[in-house]
């Protein structure tokens, strides 16, 4: 029985990572896209604000990359040939998508850290460590509400897959990649877009 893991178009350690840490544009895109879906899994329309977060953040770098593939094909290139231009929305998207990936890596690893503990305070956990400090007054509540929201973690599990066991190995693997890449896109982001 196929896991959420194995229905991905592209997972994040499938996404190519050259020598000098720069990211694929086109498979990073892909892969958080599939990232995405793993919202519907949480089953609740209060996740609805953070998936079209996700989404809206996605289309822009791809606008980007179509617009000026050659310039595009890692996401360092994008990001510093979309400055040159004088142009940011590609790099604000990239900026705030990372943050997001970032936040659900957290939330993720909360999950995996601590069996014990359900799912509305693994993500809570993980917004307070991650998201909140960018959020104004008017979002944090929305984004606090979501985490609320939260199916219990057995269902949430269960609906990764049938087999717990493949699903956990899987979890593991993606995660690891996801968290190398967000590191990547951080340090990198805190240079290039301090005025972001």
């Amino acid at each position: 029985m196929s896991t959420f893991f194995d229905e991905m178009k592209t997972s994040f350690e499938a996404v190519p990572v050259e020598s000098d840490n720069k990211i694929a544009t086109s498979e990073f895109l892909e892969a958080s896209e599939s990232l995405v879906k793993l919202f519907d899994l949480l089953g609740n329309s209060a996740f609805t604000v953070v998936q079209k977060d996700l989404t809206g953040n996605i289309t822009k770098i791809r606008k980007r990359l179509l617009a000026t593939p050659i310039e595009s094909s890692t996401l360092q290139d994008l990001v510093n040939n979309e400055r040159a231009s004088g142009h940011k929305t590609a790099s604000e998207g990239l900026l705030w998508l990372t943050r997001g990936l970032q936040f659900t890596a957290q939330a993720l690893r909360e999950t995996i850290d601590n069996p014990d503990l359900e799912l509305t305070k693994t993500f809570t956990d993980a917004y307070s460590k991650t998201l909140i400090k960018y959020h104004g007054i008017l979002v944090r509540p929305v984004f606090k509400l979501a985490m609320k929201a939260c199916p219990y973690r057995k269902d949430f599990f269960a609906k990764l897959g049938a087999d717990q066991e493949r699903v956990n190995e899987q979890l593991k693997v993606w995660l690891s990649s996801l968290e190398k890449i967000v590191k990547i896109l951080l340090e990198f982001l805190a240079v290039t877009c301090k005025d972001l």
